[in-house]
């Protein structure tokens, strides 16, 4: 663990990889809103590598300072201060954003929780922006590895709510939200990118 910092070592692991994708996404100049920066690893790594943008970490009003060890200590100007962003609200109140990101955050939250991030996220979205999320996803009902089907059964144990989503369910839930699904990336570790467009 790095020390004063919390850490999180699947950030340290994917953390190049995604950077990749959202340099060639997110290539024009504005602010990208994060759901979910937990440690913060992934803003400082993403607003020090593209500075041509402004980086909006968020988390879960419990949640949303856990980051600032490493914000602080980075002392980029293209990192704002987090906001607190419970998705379940209906209005999230942000300013002008250009594109979003999660990772890691749909086979934690409960159905209800990701339903309202895709709504928020397209309410907040302008036509042709983008919204990137992370993380490991079903096809068809089936998982891709039998990693992930373990890691589902140790989520569902913590808390039944929690699970890996099915592509199906999120194609549905983008269209139903103006949200058209443009690319999904293999990645790492039985992970996927997937952007969605906004129509």
């Amino acid at each position: 663990m790095t020390e004063g910092k919390p850490f999180s070592q699947a950030c340290e692991n994917n953390k190049q990889v995604i950077l990749e994708k959202l340099a060639v996404i997110f290539d024009t100049s504005g602010t990208f809103l994060e759901i979910g920066t937990g440690t913060g690893q992934h803003a400082v790594h993403f607003a020090r590598n593209l500075p041509h943008l402004t980086w909006q970490p968020s988390d879960h009003p419990k949640n949303h300072q856990l980051c600032l060890p490493w914000i602080t200590e980075a002392k980029l100007d293209n990192i704002n201060d987090p906001l607190a962003l419970d998705v379940t609200i209906g209005n999230w109140n942000l300013p002008p954003i250009n594109g979003v990101f999660s990772a890691n955050t749909a086979h934690i939250m409960s159905w209800p929780e990701v339903e309202a991030m895709f709504r928020g996220a397209a309410a907040n979205l302008s036509q042709g922006e983008a919204f990137c999320l992370y993380g490991p996803f079903n096809y068809g009902g089936t998982f891709t590895s039998a990693s992930n089907q373990q890691f589902n059964t140790h989520l569902k144990q913590q808390k039944p709510a929690m699970g890996i989503r099915d592509m199906d369910d999120l194609k549905f839930l983008g269209a139903a939200n103006g949200l058209e699904l443009e690319a999904d990336f293999e990645m790492p570790a039985n992970n996927r990118l997937l952007v969605w467009r906004r129509r």
